[in-house]
């Protein structure tokens, strides 16, 4: 059965837009060449944690869409999106094999007039370079002429009850004028405001900007953390009063580190690293030993050793009230403990198992209880149901990296 939209990857870019586009009437199929997602969704379940909700999905398939590993499904669509993940390879560029297996998919059943969109993280250059090759040769077709390409920055914020996608504006640069416009008319369905960039380059570098510039700034305010606490200086309410500056300044809050999808990139190609980045990426990445260090001194300063110490951990996903944990500190922040011979457990209700060198690390059911008992605890993420103010006066001793305690409850990062 023909579909207006075919969503090429079924992940946490590839989920949400699906959900937009069947959620506005339009015929979506969602296309992932990895059976298990495609088995998760028919099934009414979501195959990405922290993505949708069970009853999301449902939704979504009572709405028509179809989830499916059939590429004979792509020649019949009006519209594609590629949603395929590019994470970091070793030498911090981006993986480009998912976009590339996406886009052969793709061209072998690509048919004239077909719009094209890219939606992945990629290097400036990739949508009229790579892709544009890929398509042309699988297809026989020319971008431009025979079939519309153009890119749009990916732009989600998973569990924002602010910032949804139709309020989210939506960047797009088109390989020509007609390309660019033939992609506005499909986000203009799904979106209140369409953003016409110069062309792709300019797109695609648009991602880039933005992802750093979160990176950036949360290094900067977690060396700010690390330098008020040697300087016995409360940067929370620093950070407070900076705030309150109308202009010139955007406040960010430290942490134990940096997790997410958007992973910082320090180079665009392998012969132009971005210093600033790179030098970030540094000092984020610090944090988690950083973390662990504060953890032992706190212990030392009350007459305990780190090792053999019972140490709590709360909240070991990403970001809060989200069951997601891709790049949370946590795991690293474990084994560093347990490398220095304390007993872990940990506390999340959105986590009911968590393995760490695969080995099960204890669960704390009454989290009262369980901070009552350990030597330490340690707030990594923030959840709403967490009772802050109980905990400090039930925990023997708090480190929190948030800075979600009233002042003076806890030891704060």
């Amino acid at each position: 059965m023909p579909a207006d939209l075919a969503v090429i990857g079924l992940g946490h870019h590839g989920l949400p837009l699906a959900q937009a586009a069947t959620a506005a009437g339009i015929d979506t199929i969602g296309y992932d060449t990895d059976p298990r997602p495609v088995a998760e969704l028919a099934a009414g379940r979501s195959p990405v944690d922290g993505s949708l909700t069970a009853p999301e999905i449902r939704r979504m398939l009572a709405g028509g869409f179809r989830p499916t590993t059939n590429t004979a499904e792509l020649g019949r669509v009006r519209t594609a999106v590629l949603c395929a993940p590019t994470p970091l390879g070793p030498d911090r560029t981006l993986d480009l094999t998912a976009v590339t297996d996406a886009a052969r998919a793709l061209a072998a059943r690509l048919r004239p007039h077909t719009t094209v969109l890219l939606e992945s993280a990629v290097p400036p250059g990739t949508t009229e370079g790579l892709l544009r090759e890929l398509l042309e040769a699988g297809s026989g077709l020319r971008a431009g002429r025979d079939f519309h390409l153009a890119y749009s920055p990916g732009r989600l914020d998973p569990g924002s009850r602010t910032h949804g996608f139709a309020g989210t504006p939506k960047v797009i640069g088109g390989l020509t004028p007609a390309c660019t416009e033939s992609a506005a008319a499909f986000y203009g369905r799904l979106t209140d405001k369409v953003v016409r960039a110069r062309g792709p380059r300019e797109a695609e570098t648009v991602k880039l900007l933005e992802t750093n510039f979160r990176h950036v700034n949360i290094a900067l305010v977690n060396e700010m953390a690390v330098l008020c606490h040697e300087l016995g200086v409360d940067l929370w309410d620093v950070i407070r009063c900076a705030e309150t500056k109308p202009f010139g300044f955007q406040a960010f809050r430290p942490g134990p580190g940096v997790g997410g999808h958007g992973a910082s990139v320090d180079t665009i190609g392998a012969h132009r690293p971005l210093r600033l980045v790179e030098l970030a990426g540094q000092v984020n990445e610090r944090m988690p030993q950083y973390v662990v260090q504060r953890a032992a001194t706190l212990l030392n300063e009350h007459g305990k050793s780190a090792r053999g110490a019972r140490i709590l951990l709360l909240g070991i996903t990403y970001k809060p009230d989200l069951p997601d944990r891709q790049g949370s500190p946590a795991d690293e922040i474990a084994r560093r403990l347990m490398d220095l011979g304390a007993a872990v457990a940990y506390h999340d209700p959105h986590v009911p198992d968590w393995r760490v060198r695969e080995l099960p690390v204890p669960r704390a059911d009454s989290l009262y209880e369980a901070a009552a008992h350990a030597d330490l605890t340690v707030l990594l993420q923030h959840h709403r149901t967490y009772d802050l103010q109980g905990l400090s006066v039930k925990a023997q001793l708090l480190l929190d990296t948030r800075g979600a305690t009233p002042a003076g409850a806890a030891h704060r990062l």
